[in-house]
């Protein structure tokens, strides 16, 4: 039986995909209310296919509750964020699920750390706690299996994307490997701990990277009168070249914290990714400052007749963790009308809940976020000024980053 400790974005898809292609699954998480909507029935966020997989994981018998099994395999999937001062990782809610799973361990388990680390965390933080309760080194078995899935992609990606497996022992890491490959038809690449944490923290910093240079590069087209979108598209014909796109800022629980992981740990080491993620971070200022132009070139005086559109990190999901809306409302609480077709629930102050009623309320409309919502419509555009700093929107009442 294999205990999932941790049922959020990635915890609970990967304890509903193991459960539904054979596996017993016990799913844990310490907060009461995420257990009782799971076994009523429920499942706690939006992801497309999801609902199908809950039910059928539930035909195969995934269990749900707040208390830790005795298995023998556990998967950690719990989240790493960083300390605001030092940017280093902070892995309290590793070490707490760890100490509590060793609590109920045997001798033999095996412990997989999904939760994405800085190279180096497993071994000063959750390798020590294995004497301290009171386990031989060879008693538990230690194993970094980091997650590589996309809200909005999600069981796509679980099924199809490369994993990496690192393991002290290679025939635990074959043993972990043929677990994952119940579901998993990418490549599993069976490594040691360090190199899979340094590989997962590698892709995401490799695309924060990405993502400055785009940014950086639309601030220069901007001042001098050139459109960034048309140049990154013809630049992307090069056979060599993928160069992302700008935007508002960098969302979500990977792009914007993982890279610090390495900032924080190695910074004197780290200058390129430093100033990255610095002009990433600048990102939702930069927006308010055309914001500010906007309204002035278009007369505008009052905040409440500007609308922000979309209050999640990125297009069709409802996840809003590190959102560059929820980063320019922290910086500029204005009050702007809010509206996100896939949040309904209040979280912010003006937040509206009928598309209509947003766009009646509003004379400039930002794009945060590129919902079909609005590719798939253009009626609303007619009598708006807007922002797009999604590249979403066409008119000539639009204007750019």
């Amino acid at each position: 039986m294999i205990n999932v400790i941790g049922l959020g974005y990635i915890g609970l898809p990967t304890a509903l995909m193991l459960a539904s292609h054979g596996q017993a699954v016990v799913g844990t998480d310490c907060n009461q209310e995420i257990i009782d909507r799971l076994n009523h029935g429920e499942t706690t966020f939006r992801e497309n296919g999801l609902t199908d997989l809950y039910h059928a994981a539930r035909e195969n018998g995934i269990l749900f509750s707040t208390e830790y099994q005795k298995t023998e395999v556990y998967i950690v999937s719990v989240p790493t964020p960083y300390d605001d001062i030092t940017k280093q990782v902070d892995p309290t809610y590793v070490v707490s699920a760890v100490n509590q799973v060793l609590k109920v361990a045997s001798k033999g388990a095996i412990l997989i750390i999904e939760s994405t680390v800085s190279p180096g965390t497993i071994d000063r933080y959750v390798r020590p706690l294995i004497p301290q309760n009171g386990f031989s080194a060879e008693d538990i078995h230690l194993v970094h299996a980091p997650e590589r899935i996309l809200p909005g992609n999600m069981l796509f990606e679980l099924e199809h994307n490369s994993r990496t497996i690192g393991a002290d022992d290679p025939e635990i890491g074959e043993y972990v490997r043929k677990i994952y490959a119940s579901f998993c038809k990418g490549t599993i690449v069976l490594t040691d701990i360090t190199t899979a944490e340094m590989t997962k923290v590698i892709e995401n910093t490799y695309r924060a990277v990405n993502i400055a240079f785009a940014n950086e590069l639309m601030k220069l087209c901007r001042h001098e009168g050139m459109d960034i979108n048309e140049i990154i598209r013809i630049c992307n014909m090069h056979p060599r070249v993928n160069i992302l796109s700008p935007g508002p800022g960098v969302g979500g629980h990977c792009i914007p914290i993982d890279p610090w992981f390495l900032v924080g740990d190695f910074g004197d080491q780290m200058p390129l990714v430093s100033t990255a993620l610095k002009i990433n971070d600048e990102m939702p200022e930069y927006v308010f400052t055309r914001i500010c132009e906007v309204m002035r070139e278009n007369k505008i005086t009052d905040f409440s007749k500007v609308g922000l559109y979309g209050l999640t990190y990125k297009e069709n999901v409802d996840d809003v963790r590190q959102s560059p809306t929820l980063q320019l409302l922290a910086r500029h609480p204005e009050p702007f009308a809010v509206y996100d077709p896939m949040v309904q629930k209040a979280i912010v102050q003006n937040q509206m809940f009928r598309f209509e009623d947003f766009c009646s309320a509003c004379e400039l409309i930002v794009v945060m976020v590129g919902h079909d919502e609005i590719k798939c419509n253009d009626s609303w555009q007619a009598d708006k000024i807007i922002l797009d700093t999604r590249n979403v929107c066409q008119g000539k009442n639009v204007f750019r980053l």
